[in-house]
Formats: structure tokens, C-alpha cells, sequence
């Protein structure tokens, strides 16, 4: 009997805790639109397979008669599970017990997820909705933060780190998610700020809501800070499970292979008339992608911010991808302060990750103006360069159309130790496009031209000489910094072929403590 009422003591505990802050909590919770924190995990995992860490923690707090508000689990649900089979370590923080706020207990739950998820090599997800720092401990609960923290960071590179956000996320507590590798927002109940409106308000005497000071669209528009968005919290639950599926489990493994049917010697006819005549005409380079890839299947990352870089994964040849391609839908597919920012940040996940690099250049230079000059496009133009020039990764690089001056370079050219360069035979790779060329280099003669139609034609001619000898793949294929001109509609296979060959590749960088990024 006794035996008996031990399991029963166990189980009525284990319902308990299930119930985090109770029926009411769950119920005003579901009244928001949300999600409780078990039924993210529940969406988030394969079914059945989740295995809960520290049910029974409670926290210390005496302070503010703190201890009359004891609930088991304290604000986060801990423990690991499986993705389509493979393992993952989730916390998941639970509004309805006092707001989701951080106590030390529930940092040494998420820190204990965090510690073995390193020691045994899988990914970390963060399911975070909380009101922030408990107040009632104090510096506690900010010793609580800093160690979570400090496991992002020696984290970071070793194992993919992401967050979600199904809720407030303010102050401290936005660090966290900020140093893992990619950030996941709903549209309805997300919201990420340091300072909130009121303190807003008080400091500026702006008068901001919640939704325009830290929505999620605001971040995934506007500063950059979130890499997608779901229209719902299912739809970004299952998201998060799609990006899993693309990337390795640790830095000492590869992503998995994934069976596909299409065929690598698919030919997309299309692809040879894509290029418009006129070199100032745009086009999506998406539908290159799209073309090129597994399936049409292309997880954009950053879809919305900074558009005239895209970035994201794909399958080709069963392989993951991550793919950098300019967008002369967007500002003529320029570089610009936010682009390089973009572009950088993903080509160093890959890199750590060991996601082979597959970049598509038609860039017609760097963004010009004050307004940029002022927030450092050198700098952040530095930052895209130095990922490309450091990353060991397989690197393809296919050139479609314009290819000008630094933007070339930092496009993964070959002197950045780009494996395999191609280019289609509508790539133009120069210094600058004819019009400024020619201004420089016959700047004398021009002025010397007094007669209009005469000047006109002294221009086209000068334009077409230098259109002759640069605006074409062959003049850098003389020199071998293109190793060959392919037929746009062979791209795939090339690519995928160029994929294979690269796949015992093996680069070094010197030895060094750390490298010392443009940040």
C-alpha cells in the first residue's frame, strides 16, 4: 500500500507540474492566441519523443513573501527530444507561471539543457515568452541571465543555437535569443524590445506601441533582428523544424543527405533567355534559384529585410546548401550597409556548419551616398568580405550578369579562395559598367567635344570598345579567375557536379586565438 501511494504521490506531482501556473493561467493564455509552453514542445518535437528535465525545481526566493508563490518546474519546461528522428535539446518558458519571468532556478534548468546539448553535440531551441527578470531576486535573476549568456557564447559555432519568440521578450532577456543563430517571430504576440514604450516615452517623449517599437515585423523589416516571421505560432513551430532539417547537428558533422528524385542533369531551358537585353532591366534571381535547386525547395532566411541580397537553404543533389545570391529586383541587386550585414552573418553560420557556399553574383557595385558612407558601408562591406575570405566551406560561385568593381571581390571571387567559379556567358566582370568607364578614362576628350551628336557617338563608341573587351566572361576566364562559361541551362548540373568533386575538400586558416572581425 505504501508502494502504492508513493506512484500516486508521483503522478499527482507530474500532473501538477504539468499544469504549470494552473487552469486559469492556461485559459488566459489560450484567450491571447497563445500557445502554452508545453504545446510548442508538443508541435515542435516528434511524437512521444520529448524527455522532461527538472519537473520538480522550485525556486529560493523568500523575498515579497515569495515563497507562498511556489510552482513546480518554475517558468520553463527543460529537456531533449527528436526532429524528423534526430535530437534536439528545447526549453520552453511558461507565461503562466509568474509572467515567464527568470529566476535563478529556471536559469540552472535552461543552463543544464544548454551544458548537455554541448557535451553530446545537438541543437539548442528556445521557446521564449516572458515579462523578464523575476524583480523579487534581484541580482539573482541577472546572474541568472549572464549565465545563460555565456552559454550562448561558447555555444556559438559548435552547436546551432535558435530562438523563438511567442511573446514579450524585453530587456536582458533579448540578449539571449540575439546570440543564437537565428531568430523565429508570430506576427501576432511577439514583440522584442530593451526599453519599452513607457520608459520610451519618459526618456524621448515618443509615443510608441508595442507592436512599432518591437512587432515582429518591425524586426523583420526594419532592424534586421529577426530571420523569419509565421503568420501563426504553428506555422512558425513548423518553420523551425523545416531550417532543422538543413543544417548539422554540431560543428564536427555534415547536414544530412536528403533522398531526392530530381534528376542533376535536369536542363532548365528557361534559363538561357532569363537575362533581359537590356543590362539596366531586372529580373527575380529567385526564379534562378528556384530553378537550380532540389525540387524548387528554398528556405529563405531574412526574407524581408534587406531584399536586394537574398540569402538561404536549399537541397542540390541530396546535399544541403546555403545559397547568396543578389536580387536585381531589389535597388538592382546592389551591396549596402544592411546586405553586407545579411550576407556576412549567413555565410559564417554556414561556414561553421560545414554548408557548402553556392553564390550567384549580379551586382552592380556598392550603394553610393552620404547616408551610407555615415552608418560604414566600409565596415560592414568589410564584414561580407572577410566572411567569404575566411570560410573553408565548399565554394561555388556561378556569375549570371554584372559583376563591378569591389562588390565583385566581395562576391566569393576566386582570390577569396572560391573553389569553382563559373560564369554564363551574359556575365560582365569589370571594374565599373561602361558609362562611368568611359567618363574616366576619356574624361579630356569629352570636355574637348563641343558638338552634341558628335559627343554622343564618341560615347557608344567608346561604350562598345569597352562592352567589347569587358562585358563578357572571357577576359577574366584568360586569366583563370574563371575556371569556365557554362550554358545557363546547365547550371544545376555543373553546380552539383562542382559540389561533388568539393565534398573531400580540406582548407586551413593560420593559427590564431580568434580572428578580429570589422564589427
Amino acid at each position: 500500500m505504501a508502494f502504492e501511494q508513493k506512484i500516486k504521490e508521483l503522478l499527482d506531482k507530474r500532473g501538477e507540474a504539468r499544469m504549470g501556473g494552473g487552469q486559469k493561467g492556461i485559459d488566459k493564455q489560450h484567450e491571447q492566441g497563445k500557445l502554452t509552453a508545453r504545446e510548442r514542445i508538443a508541435l515542435l518535437l516528434d511524437e512521444g519523443s520529448f524527455e522532461e528535465f527538472d519537473m520538480f525545481v522550485t525556486h529560493r526566493c523568500v523575498n515579497f513573501d515569495m515563497q507562498k508563490k511556489s510552482y513546480l518546474g518554475d517558468g520553463v519546461v527543460t529537456g531533449y527530444g527528436t526532429i524528423n528522428g534526430r535530437q534536439v535539446y528545447v526549453f520552453a518558458q511558461d507565461f503562466t507561471v509568474l509572467g515567464g519571468s527568470l529566476s535563478e532556478t529556471m536559469a540552472l534548468k535552461i543552463c543544464k539543457v544548454m551544458d548537455q546539448a554541448m557535451k553530446v553535440g545537438a541543437p539548442v531551441i528556445g521557446l521564449n515568452d516572458s515579462g523578464g527578470a523575476r524583480i523579487q531576486e534581484g541580482i539573482n535573476a541577472l546572474a541568472g541571465y549572464a549565465e545563460i549568456f555565456e552559454r550562448n557564447i561558447l555555444a556559438s559555432g559548435v552547436v546551432p543555437q535558435i530562438s523563438a519568440i511567442f511573446g514579450p521578450c524585453a530587456g536582458g532577456s533579448v540578449y539571449s535569443p540575439a546570440l543564437t543563430d537565428f531568430i523565429f517571430m508570430s506576427k501576432e504576440n511577439s514583440y522584442m524590445f530593451l526599453t519599452g514604450p513607457k520608459v520610451v516615452k519618459t526618456v524621448t517623449g515618443e509615443d510608441v506601441t508595442v507592436d512599432k517599437l518591437g512587432g515582429a515585423m518591425v524586426h523583420a523589416t526594419k532592424s534586421g533582428v529577426a530571420h523569419f516571421v509565421g503568420d501563426t505560432e504553428e506555422s512558425t513551430i513548423q518553420t523551425i523544424r523545416e531550417l532543422v532539417g538543413y543544417i548539422p547537428s554540431n560543428n564536427f558533422e555534415e547536414a544530412p543527405m536528403v533522398a531526392t528524385e530530381d534528376p542533376i542533369d535536369r536542363l532548365e531551358d528557361h534559363l538561357n533567355t532569363i537575362i533581359p537585353e537590356n543590362p539596366n532591366e531586372a529580373y527575380d534571381v529567385k526564379d534562378v534559384i528556384h530553378a537550380i535547386v532540389d525540387d524548387g525547395q528554398f528556405l529563405e532566411v531574412h526574407e524581408n529585410w534587406a531584399k536586394n541580397l537574398v540569402v538561404g537553404f536549399a537541397h542540390m543533389g541530396g546535399m544541403s546548401v546555403g545559397i547568396v545570391a543578389n536580387q536585381p529586383k531589389a535597388m538592382a541587386g546592389v551591396l549596402d550597409c544592411n546586405s553586407s550585414r545579411k550576407g556576412a552573418r549567413f555565410v559564417r553560420f554556414c561556414d561553421a556548419f560545414n554548408i557548402p557556399l553556392v553564390t550567384l553574383v549580379d551586382v552592380p557595385g556598392f550603394l553610393p551616398g552620404t547616408g551610407q558612407e555615415y552608418n560604414g558601408v566600409i565596415n560592414h562591406g568589410a564584414k561580407f568580405l572577410f566572411a567569404y575570405g575566411e570560410a573553408t566551406v565548399p565554394k561555388v560561385t556561378v556569375t549570371l550578369r554584372k559583376s563591378y568593381g569591389g562588390a565583385h571581390i566581395v562576391m566569393s571571387c576566386k582570390q577569396l579562395r572560391s573553389d569553382i567559379n563559373y560564369a554564363w556567358p551574359t556575365a560582365q566582370i569589370a571594374v565599373m559598367g561602361a558609362s562611368g568607364a568611359t567618363e574616366v578614362l576619356h574624361g579630356r576628350a569629352l570636355k574637348e567635344i563641343t558638338d552634341p551628336e558628335e559627343k554622343a557617338k564618341f560615347i557608344a563608341e567608346k561604350e562598345k570598345e569597352y562592352n567589347d573587351l569587358f562585358a563578357n566572361p572571357y577576359n577574366a576566364a584568360k586569366y583563370g579567375y574563371i575556371d569556365d562559361v557554362i550554358e545557363p541551362r546547365n547550371t544545376r548540373f555543373r553546380v552539383i557536379r562542382a559540389l561533388q568533386a568539393l565534398q573531400t575538400k580540406k582548407d586551413s586558416l593560420p593559427m590564431k586565438k580568434h580572428c578580429n572581425l570589422p564589427l
